[in-house]
């Protein structure tokens, strides 16, 4: 986000997509906060902890309106793994309401980031003509700097372990 929007402190960002059972969600709420940015969630109301005011963020249920609000949109996929019970009526419905696609992103007439912490659930939360065409997606960026960054750290920590 900063190698393409500058700086992070004051980017509105729009966490979208199960909240509840990702790890993903609280650490980047955590830090996005921490840079100075401005965060909420968005996704279906079953999928948001109680808590989620407490933590000085906003929920907004209309994907849509999140979508015009942020300068950065980032996707969570749905943990079917986590869950013991049906959050929602169908991942088709789930689909239509909260998955990212390119007329979705036409509609909203402003250029904005698209992050992922992966992996993806290609035509649910996101379609793959985002992931493959849109410039403004930087997933693939995320891919290919992972296994760097986590070299990296894990170097560190065994050089400072010593």
């Amino acid at each position: 986000i900063k190698e393409r929007l500058g700086d992070v402190s004051n980017k509105k960002i729009l966490i979208t997509g199960d909240i509840m059972h990702s790890r993903v969600a609280l650490s980047s709420i955590f830090i996005y906060k921490k840079l100075g940015a401005k965060v909420k969630v968005c996704g279906p109301k079953s999928l948001i902890p109680k808590y989620i005011n407490e933590l000085g963020i906003d929920y907004e249920p209309n994907f849509d309106k999140g979508l015009l609000w942020c300068d950065v949109a980032s996707m969570l996929r749905i943990q079917n793994e986590r869950m013991k019970d049906s959050y929602f009526p169908t991942t088709r419905e789930y689909a239509q309401q909260y998955g990212l696609d390119l007329n979705r992103l036409k509609s909203i007439k402003k250029e904005i980031v698209i992050t992922h912490p992966g992996p993806i659930n290609r035509d649910i939360e996101i379609s793959s003509k985002v992931v493959d065409e849109y410039r403004n997606c930087l997933i693939n960026n995320q891919v290919a700097n992972g296994i760097p960054i986590r070299m990296a750290l894990l170097y560190l920590l065994q050089k400072y372990k010593n």
